[in-house]
């Protein structure tokens, strides 16, 4: 499993939220609160990206090393300024690479992604899934992992002009009928909104009107955090958050 987080809303640096917060993803790595008996830790590598300004497209930081051991990123993160994100810290699933294209967040144009979770019986559970992809968009994926296809099939609906939530949802439903009990917490976005799916996985979501935030565990002690229930899809922007079932 992994820990995944993304925000939009006040520019603020990509370290006051990743890094320094009391439970952010940098303690997540080594001290996560709720993986549900998927791991101990996520020391598998990481990634950032970032929206410096409202409109523009993302900067992206991925490594294969532990978030705690990059003292690059500690000092890349606190200079940059942005205005909306996303970063994650990955435990990779037992036989998959660790590499540093196996780290989220996957990208094109604006859009950031990333999933927290594990597609059961991978490979064979999903091929019939991947065989409605194209054929370049197999040979390049990022890397030979769940997570990635997982990517795949919700750019394909992007790319179709599908709204996002109903992307991620669409793809939730088609991998849990052909993988049944995958936990398939999904998160996207495009530097202004943020999508997230809640299935068989913890989310939470904070929104303070200014800024909104979702994330896997609550990164502090702010009493407006929330949890997403179980099988619904979030749908945020500051000051303006739905939580709704996923059919």
């Amino acid at each position: 499993m992994c820990r995944h987080l993304a925000w939009s809303g006040s520019a603020r640096t990509v370290s006051s939220l990743v890094l320094e917060p009391k439970h952010g993803l940098l303690h997540q790595s080594y001290a996560p609160a709720d993986m549900r008996g998927g791991g101990t830790v996520n020391a598998d590598g990481f990634g950032a990206g970032w929206y410096p300004a409202a409109g523009g497209a993302p900067v992206r930081y991925r490594s294969a090393q532990p978030i705690w051991s990059d003292p690059a990123f500690a000092s890349v993160a606190a200079g940059a300024c942005a205005v909306a994100g996303l970063a994650a810290v990955r435990s990779a699933t037992i036989g998959m690479p660790v590499v540093e294209t196996a780290a989220a967040p996957f990208a094109e144009g604006p859009w950031l992604f990333s999933h927290n979770g594990v597609v059961r019986g991978w490979p064979g559970s999903v091929a019939p899934l991947a065989e409605r992809l194209p054929v370049v968009d197999l040979l390049t994926l990022d890397a030979p992992t769940d997570a990635a296809l997982l990517w795949a099939l919700v750019r394909q609906r992007l790319r179709a002009g599908e709204d996002a939530g109903t992307a991620l949802s669409r793809v939730c439903i088609e991998v849990e009928a052909a993988a049944p009990r995958s936990r398939l917490n999904l998160l996207l976005t495009d530097g202004s909104t943020i999508w997230a799916t809640a299935w068989d996985h913890a989310l939470s979501w904070c929104d303070t009107g200014s800024e909104v935030v979702v994330a896997s565990e609550p990164v502090d002690d702010d009493p407006s955090w929330r949890p997403v229930p179980d099988h619904h899809l979030v749908v945020a922007t500051p000051g303006a958050t739905t939580v709704t079932p996923i059919p």
